[in-house]
């Protein structure tokens, strides 16, 4: 069976989430030139690997031994592509490693739900750990930039992927019928009488926050907001273009600790707190009240896509509508394009329902999820089955290319080994 490979080794990882500090040094596993890799180093990874499978290494000597090995292994790689990149010079931004330490570390925090708890499990402050990790994180760059220069160097003809796929067919996996689909959204939007309530609602909840009551409290008691009610409202960092329009502005001009207005955005009223701004990123609570939504506002979100339906007699006169009509800010600039999808696998799972009723080139019916009233368009669909050069060129294209780039790069460390010494203990 061909195995879906990546060409991004497994890099060296300086902790393990959730762990405490790491213990005294207890030898050094590997020399590599001038570097040194230490025992601790390869069974933080071990520790890792095993706990991303869900292997117990513990119960299994012959097991753990293996791991051992190839993470040893990996990380002698690691090394290798690192020394290699430096005789070429590759260089990386401090900009780079900076934004590459954000994402790590915006990651922790959405994990762990804050940043306290993710210090507590980290075992340390957030800025120790951007201290001591920043190098690690620049010599991943690099290592990564390298690797990646290195691969896309490789191509393949129409021949090779012709005797790629009369050697490995017999061992390919069926492919999915995947399906070109585009949408257009219609919002199920609250009649005037429910946004007066909820306006109302959310003015006597600012009142009560300014007269001394507990955002946090307010937020867990009263917002609509599912995702983070019960952390009293906090959104943790976010960076621009990661929040609707109308709350973003707000939350990034106004200032700190103050409570604003109401604001209005397709979800309701929220009030919202920018507590910290570092640089580009804001750190902001907020309290939702969402209007209630009636029958009759269903009633005339229906209609409305019936209409948009009934228009739709093309794929160019659908787009069209797309771009004029559609409520969906990510997507409507492309026509609604969501991509190819696999039945059964889109991310709305309503849309996924009803894909194997679609006909090609035709508008479906409206279909109701919690975004509001889809239109779908079904533009094309590639067969599945057992794969055939006819049927699935590009799929098994994309397949021989990176089998003779991961070919080619394993070849390619084995000789890069060569030129330095490796001592293993």
């Amino acid at each position: 069976m061909i195995k879906h490979y990546t060409f991004f080794i497994l890099f060296f990882i300086t902790f393990v989430f959730g762990q405490e500090k790491p213990q005294a040094v207890d030898g050094v596993a590997a020399v590599v030139g001038e570097n040194i890799i230490l025992k601790s180093d390869v069974s933080q990874v071990v520790g890792m690997t095993a706990l991303q499978r869900g292997l117990d290494v513990t119960q299994d000597v012959e097991l753990l031994t293996q791991l051992q090995e190839g993470v040893l292994s990996s990380l002698i790689d690691q090394k290798v592509i690192l020394e290699m990149a430096k005789l070429d010079s590759i260089e990386i931004a401090d900009k780079d490693v900076e934004s590459a330490l954000d994402q790590q570390v915006d990651g922790f925090i959405m994990r762990a739900g804050s940043e306290e708890v993710a210090e507590t499990m980290l075992g340390q402050s957030l800025s120790d750990f951007r201290r001591e990790f920043w190098y690690d994180m620049r010599d991943r760059l690099i290592t990564e930039q390298y690797q990646q220069q290195l691969i896309m160097s490789v191509n393949i003809n129409r021949s090779g992927v012709a005797d790629f796929y009369e050697e490995y067919k017999d061992s390919l996996p069926d492919f999915p019928i995947k399906m070109k689909i585009r949408h257009l959204l219609v919002r199920v939007k609250a009649g005037t009488e429910s946004k007066k309530e909820a306006l109302a609602e959310i003015n006597l909840l600012r009142e009560k926050i300014i007269k001394g009551g507990s955002f946090a409290s307010v937020a867990e008691d009263f917002s609509d907001d599912p995702g983070s009610r019960m952390s009293g409202g906090s959104l943790g960092f976010i960076k621009r273009n990661q929040m609707v329009k109308e709350f973003e502005t707000k939350a990034y001009t106004q200032d700190l600790n103050t409570i604003s207005e109401p604001i209005e955005t397709t979800f309701g009223y929220h009030i919202l707190e920018t507590t910290e701004k570092s640089g580009e990123k804001i750190k902001v609570r907020h309290i939702l009240v969402s209007p209630e939504i009636t029958e009759k506002d269903e009633s005339i979100a229906y209609k409305l896509a019936l209409g948009l339906r009934d228009n739709s007699t093309s794929l160019e006169k659908f787009k069209s509508l797309v771009i004029k009509e559609s409520e969906d800010e990510q997507t409507k600039k492309i026509g609604g394009d969501l991509g190819w999808i696999t039945p059964g696998n889109s991310p709305i799972p309503e849309i996924s329902e009803v894909l194997g009723l679609l006909e090609v080139g035709e508008c479906s019916r409206p279909v109701k999820s919690s975004f509001g009233y889809h239109l779908l368009w079904l533009e094309e669909v590639r067969p599945g089955g057992k794969p055939t050069l006819d049927l699935h060129w590009t799929e098994i294209e994309e397949i021989a290319l990176n089998h003779k780039r991961m070919m080619f790069f394993k070849d390619w460390v084995a000789e890069a080994r060569d030129n330095f010494y490796i001592g293993i203990n």
